[in-house]
């Protein structure tokens, strides 16, 4: 498998605003998200304890899922889940604020839903090649093209995004995939307490959870012991607040993209990112470099080493 990634980021970013043939790539199996948040990379029960440990886990969000035909289910806010025992299943990813991104066939600056982890200036991402940079990302799209499913490389390619996927083959080091069935308890999870979830269900729904709601899962996930069902209390209880009192440039960096964004797929306009600037050029890179500086750089997020490296 080889690809090429530069000024690409087709898996990183929500290109559903500027291309409507995008909707619907990403659904990968028969249940559907509960959420509508594009390509979310489900991490392992480890990568999510290693982000918890490193205080990022404010870069953490769950998932639910609505069940397949013949699946176990729950009810909860009035929205069928899939469960297991009626407890129902998720997944951990990484979050997907708006960020100002012009990734490969836009000619400026949009507001795209993107990884958290995404540079916008560089189109890297921020941890690539450390111990936190996620399976799922590493071996992307090795499960596809095992599949023969499409992949975004291709995708890309379609839209007229020039030669992405170089090489089609397989590696022979893939992980297991997130949803095989040894996925219980080590990427898929199952929530221990599920009358606790009223409310949460809704605000996962729409878009509008809260720090404690991510809490509850990730430290579920946690605390969640592979192949099983069980949950280990303490531990779940440990990791829930250590990641209620997260607070890194991560979620900094959320925050303030949300508070600066337009709609989806607006052009990035000046007063949107510098409101102090005199620059005309309401669009310039110079200006959105800037930002990205102000937002991410200057709160703590590691740098990228660039294309030549």
């Amino acid at each position: 498998m080889e690809l090429r990634c530069e000024g690409c980021a087709g898996c990183c970013v929500d290109w559903r605003p500027l291309d409507p043939g995008a909707a619907g790539s990403d659904r990968t199996g028969p249940r559907p998200p509960l959420d509508d948040v594009y390509d979310l990379a489900p991490l392992t029960r480890d990568e999510i304890a290693g982000f918890v440990a490193d205080g990022l886990a404010d870069a953490l969000a769950p998932r639910l899922f609505e069940p397949a035909e013949r699946d176990d289910s729950v009810r909860i806010d009035g929205v069928d889940l899939a469960a297991v025992d009626d407890r129902p299943v998720f997944v951990v990813g990484l979050r997907k604020p708006p960020k100002p991104v012009a990734p490969i066939g836009t000619d400026e600056p949009r507001w795209l839903d993107a990884c958290v982890f995404l540079d916008p200036t560089t189109l890297q991402c921020r941890i690539h090649g450390s111990d936190r940079y996620p399976d799922t990302c590493s071996s992307y799209p090795g499960h596809n093209l095992e599949l023969g499913a499409e992949t975004e490389c291709e995708r890309v390619e379609t839209a007229g995004g020039g030669d992405r996927l170089l090489d089609d083959e397989p590696p022979d080091d893939l992980p297991a995939p997130a949803f095989g069935p040894q996925a219980l308890g080590a990427t898929v999870f199952a929530y221990p307490d599920p009358d606790d979830l009223d409310g949460v269900v809704a605000r996962l729904r729409d878009g509008d959870t809260t720090a404690d709601d991510r809490a509850r899962f990730a430290g579920a996930a946690v605390g969640s012991r592979p192949g099983s069902l069980s949950v280990a209390r303490d531990r779940m209880a440990e990791a829930r607040e250590r990641v209620r009192e997260a607070d890194s440039w991560v979620g900094a960096a959320v925050r303030e993209w949300t508070d600066r964004a337009g709609e989806d797929g607006d052009r990035v306009a000046l007063d949107a990112t510098a409101p102090d600037s005199h620059d005309p050029d309401t669009s310039s890179p110079d200006a959105r470099d800037r930002l990205v500086r102000e937002v991410e750089d200057d709160a703590g997020a590691p740098g990228t080493p660039g294309w030549g490296e």
